[in-house]
């Protein structure tokens, strides 16, 4: 077992959320069903890129609900500005686009999830939790568009002095897709084990966010899409 010291508190508090997306029954909707869970809070809505990004700075949600197209400045800007200045926060797409420009511009700008509208309620509410501890919640036909794309764009870089041996174990586990508990039980080490490590991944890396953190595993060559 690893000797890494029990730091991160546990989630205490209900995660709060800001929700953006242009059509008002949309909010009203996706708010009636977050709201009716203990864990989650709404704090907040906004109607367009611009708005989000001054909702995402003066309320600090947990977690951020992002559309793609709306008037004005899109949710591919909005999420890349908002990630700039909040590094930490976690976008989860919602949206009924799934095409590939889309898909990938939104994560290079920093999402964590992507998620189409004809999700399931669970899949939803499942995917805010994710996020909103680091996880990654991709439907799955955008997480195979993932690995399509990076498999062939790869530029193979050492890992050098970014992460350790551990840490870089821990973020190739995390790629296929397990959960902490899942990671612990491969790896013979404690859940709040794989929390530490994590977190520690994606300060030195950088990320907000365990989809950003293996996706800057695959491009730079540490994790090979092929054996996930």
């Amino acid at each position: 077992m690893d000797d890494v010291t029990d730091t991160l508190p546990a989630h205490t508090r209900p995660i709060t959320l800001l929700l953006v997306d242009d059509h008002p029954v949309v909010r009203k909707g996706t708010r009636e069903l977050l709201e009716g869970e203990e864990d989650l809070r709404v704090v907040g809505e906004a109607e367009s890129g611009e708005e989000a990004i001054l909702k995402a700075r003066s309320l600090t949600p947990d977690v951020i609900l992002m559309d793609v197209s709306m008037p004005g400045m899109n949710g591919i800007e909005a999420t890349r500005a908002i990630k700039a200045e909040r590094p930490g926060v976690g976008v989860l797409v919602l949206t009924s686009y799934d095409d590939d420009a889309y898909v990938f511009a939104l994560l290079e700008a920093g999402a964590a999830g992507y998620l189409l509208k004809n999700a399931s309620e669970d899949d939803l509410l499942g995917a805010v939790r994710a996020v909103a501890a680091g996880e990654s919640a991709l439907h799955p036909s955008v997480a195979r568009k993932v690995l399509e794309r990076f498999s062939t764009h790869q530029t193979p870089t050492p890992p050098e002095d970014a992460l350790s041996p551990r840490e870089l174990e821990v973020l190739r586990v995390a790629a296929t897709g397990r959960t902490n508990k899942e990671i612990a039980r491969d790896l013979d080490i404690s859940p709040r084990t794989v929390q530490v490590h994590l977190a520690n991944i994606f300060s030195k890396l950088g990320v907000g966010s365990r989809t950003e953190a293996v996706l800057y595993g695959i491009k730079r060559g540490w994790i090979d899409p092929k054996t996930l």
